[in-house]
């Protein structure tokens, strides 16, 4: 009989957060597969619980070569726990590949759910919260990042995002520049520890906030796109669309045309725009 392998979420600020059925998991694998063992070390000791079991690192650097020996374990009948640094594995940490290849060979993969810094920045966030959708962390190079954004640029669903505090000031710059300057978002700092904060606004006074220094584990949640009417979109948000399909990659002529559907608007309109903003130096 094949064993079985449990993905358990663990708190990512106050250990206080910590499900019942983490320590008695904890206490009670075969295997125990950390992204940080130093880290699972402090989280054994503040529940007041000690693995019986084998303690092992799984982490980004080996996880493809450590894959295969849990599922070795797992189909001899021992019950793995995977656990990393935060919140649940899979989710923008390793996780993944163990799941996939448990599932291929027909092993029982279960989980202990637990916190979420992307439920809770949503929950705190203020922002619509019944379609989103996650985008884990952006590219470092500028110009991947502002490629990823465009690609969501008209998505209407909330986005959530992963990001480094000192990275967190370019990337809602990005942002604004994407999206627009007035989009709100809401970013999430050190959520459930000590200092905890929740700066909520237009992308463009985010970033200046940014600019100062922000540190701390960062998630920011920023409002989808609106659905606008053509009564609803002035000259500035047509010409910013446009602009936006053409740093892109599309001809000039073929973003106004696929501007003026979205905003069901004569092309004429949205052309005399653009050339206005252009005579005006925008």
């Amino acid at each position: 009989m094949t064993g079985t392998l449990v993905l358990a979420g663990t708190p990512i600020g106050d250990t206080a957060d910590a499900p019942p059925r983490l320590a008695e998991e904890l206490a009670g694998a075969d295997v125990v597969a950390a992204e940080d063992t130093r880290r699972l070390r402090r989280l054994t000791q503040a529940l007041g619980v000690t693995p019986k079991g084998r303690v092992v690192s799984y982490f980004e650097g080996n996880e493809s070569a450590r894959t295969p020996e849990l599922v070795e374990e797992l189909l001899g009948g021992a019950r793995v726990l995977l656990v990393t640094d935060a919140g649940m594995p899979s989710v923008s940490d390793p996780g993944y590949r163990l799941v996939a290849a448990a599932v291929e060979k027909d092993i029982r993969v279960t989980a202990v759910p637990g916190p979420s810094a992307v439920l809770t920045a949503l929950a705190l966030s203020g922002l619509p919260v019944d379609r989103f959708c996650f985008e884990g962390f952006l590219p470092r190079k500028a110009g991947e990042r502002l490629s990823r954004l465009r690609e969501v640029a008209d998505e209407r669903r909330t986005l959530v995002y992963f990001e480094a505090p000192h990275r967190l000031d370019d990337t809602l710059a990005a942002m604004a520049e994407v999206f627009g300057a007035q989009r709100r978002a809401a970013v999430c700092r050190e959520l459930t520890k000590t200092y905890e904060e929740v700066r909520r606004g237009p992308l463009d006074e985010l970033a200046r906030w940014a600019a100062e220094g922000v540190r701390g584990e960062i998630t920011v949640v920023v409002e989808g796109a609106p659905e606008t009417g053509p009564e609803e979109l002035d000259a500035e948000e047509l010409v910013r669309r446009v602009r936006v399909r053409e740093e892109a990659g599309e001809r000039r002529k073929e973003a106004i045309a696929a501007v003026a559907v979205e905003a069901g608007l004569p092309k004429r309109v949205v052309f005399d725009a653009v050339v206005a903003a252009k005579r005006g130096g925008a």
